[in-house]
Order: C-alpha cells, then structure tokens, then sequence
C-alpha cells in the first residue's frame, strides 16, 4: 500500500494571499495618502492588536486599548505616512494629537463602509496559540479521511457583507 501522506504546501500559498490582501489595505492607504485624502464617501476602520509586534502606540493609548482598537480615517487624520511594510496616522485622542504606527501584519480587519467592503485577518496571537494547543500527531499515522481532497479554494465572499 502507497504511503499517503498529505501533500505539503511549501509554497505556503495561505500567507500568499494573506500578504496580497494587506496589499490592498496599502493601496487603499497610499490613495488616502494624497494631498486630495480618501476620495468620495470612502472611509476606513482599521482594527488592529495593540500588542503586536512592531507596533507603536502611545502609553496612555494602549493603557485604554491594551489588547485591540479601532481607528477610523475619514476626516480628522494627519501624517498619514505608508511604506511597504507598515503606516503611520496621527489621530487626536481627547484632542491632544498623538501618532499610531503598525505594521500591515499587526491588522485583523479593514473595513470601508461606504461600499460594504471587508478584508479580516487572524490575527498573529492567535496563530500562535492554536498552534500551541494543536494535538500533537505522530508522523507515520496518516491522516483520517476527509472526503475532501481537491484543492483549497478562497473565496473573497466570506468577507464581503451580504
């Protein structure tokens, strides 16, 4: 009897798309980068984990949000700066301005609702801890049967709002 144990993806085609979507949030971010800001109605809630790693956060602000927040860009924002691999906004909290930095990875939703449009992330804690608490399998026992053993489609209507 052949061995059939499960084809590896070493192409780790699932952080792919996970990159090519932030990608998108980028795109969005650098047009709402320009002298003109964010065109039309379009406006972006951007959430992300305060703990993340890279990210930078004001001490009285992750005292507030020590976990996750959400920050909306539609009219009072500044120094909106983007780079490949992270952006930067200057927000007022209280009214006193105060400068958020993350990287693209650190972000777990981005939503327009101006065109009902949604791109959600799992967040790195997480990824973290369900590999973690994964049960441990031995490498000869091969998986049981699944019936499903076609390719793995991703289909952006998950994250679209019906």
């Amino acid at each position: 009897m052949a061995d059939e144990t499960p084809p590896v993806d070493e192409m780790h085609y699932e952080q792919l798309a996970q990159d090519a979507l932030r990608g998108v949030i980028r795109s969005a971010l650098e047009r709402a980068a320009l002298p003109e800001g964010i065109p039309g109605a379009h406006h972006f809630y951007v959430t992300f984990k305060t703990r993340a790693p890279g990210v930078s956060v004001p001490p009285d602000v992750l005292a507030k949000y020590p976990e996750e927040m959400t920050v909306v860009l539609q009219h009072q924002y500044w120094d909106l700066k983007v780079e490949a691999d992270r952006f930067s906004v200057m927000l007022k909290f209280g009214g006193m301005p105060k400068v958020l930095s993350m990287p693209y990875t650190a972000v777990t939703r981005f939503y327009d609702p101006s065109v009902q449009f949604l791109l959600q992330f799992e967040s790195p804690a997480m990824a973290e801890e369900i590999a973690d608490e994964a049960p441990e399998v031995e490498a000869s026992a091969p998986p049981p049967p699944t019936g499903d053993d076609g390719p793995k489609v991703v289909s952006l209507d998950q994250f679209r709002k019906k």
